[in-house]
């Protein structure tokens, strides 16, 4: 006789994970705890990782990347305040989630991925994703209203501001001297700034490091 493992309560967990992991970091924005409280987490990880679905940590979806946590990916949407018919930029879509969860919201999204394997496990998902460098994001859909950087980076690039609308708002978690901060920046007059919202475990995305001050 073999013995199975019996199959997850995704539905459950689905809804644990809002009322235990999200409402508790202070996510309260209805739009942002529909959206995550529909989209099914698990369908975006490979089968061995399925059953960590709703777990409050980074579950590995390729060689060295991640989905992050959903109280992170929650965070920085509650912030960002994403609405319904604006236009976003998910760098580092990865299997596609949080690009599913705006437009979920509504929103029209445009996803970039650089890891082959990830770009095709997105579009058998259905979730259309740009080919390219992730630090160089994707300039010709811009100006979006929201820029979401789904993973940690040591600095956030000129040529991704520069897609940034005015007005607009970008999530990102920011490597700094060893501590990983989630961030919201907002362009306003030309100018970008951002604000750290809380400290983070984020694993790191690729092509982000911060370039070598020269030296004589």
């Amino acid at each position: 006789m073999t013995a199975h493992s019996p199959i997850p309560d995704f539905a459950a967990a689905r809804a644990a994970m809002v009322e235990n992991q999200l409402r508790p970091q202070g996510v309260t924005d209805p739009g942002v705890l529909e959206a995550m409280g529909h989209v099914r987490r698990e369908t975006f990880l490979p089968a061995h990782t399925r059953p960590l679905a709703y777990v409050d940590r980074a579950v590995v979806i390729g060689e060295s990347r991640f989905l992050s946590a959903p109280a992170v990916l929650g965070q920085l949407l509650a912030e960002m305040m994403p609405a319904l018919g604006q236009r976003a930029l998910v760098v580092g879509a990865g299997t596609g989630y949080s690009t599913a969860v705006l437009a979920c919201m509504g929103l029209v999204v445009t996803a970039v991925e650089s890891d082959p394997d990830l770009v095709g496990a997105a579009r058998d998902l259905k979730v259309k994703v740009v080919d390219g460098p992730l630090e160089q994001g994707h300039a010709d859909g811009a100006p979006y209203d929201q820029i979401l950087i789904d993973g940690a980076v040591e600095h956030i690039p000129d040529a991704i501001v520069d897609q940034l609308g005015e007005g607009g708002r970008l999530g990102a978690a920011i490597i700094d001297r060893g501590v990983t901060r989630l961030v919201v920046g907002r362009k306003s007059g030309g100018a970008f700034g951002t604000l750290s919202i809380g400290d983070a475990g984020v694993p790191a995305l690729p092509g982000f490091s911060r370039p070598k001050a020269f030296t004589f």
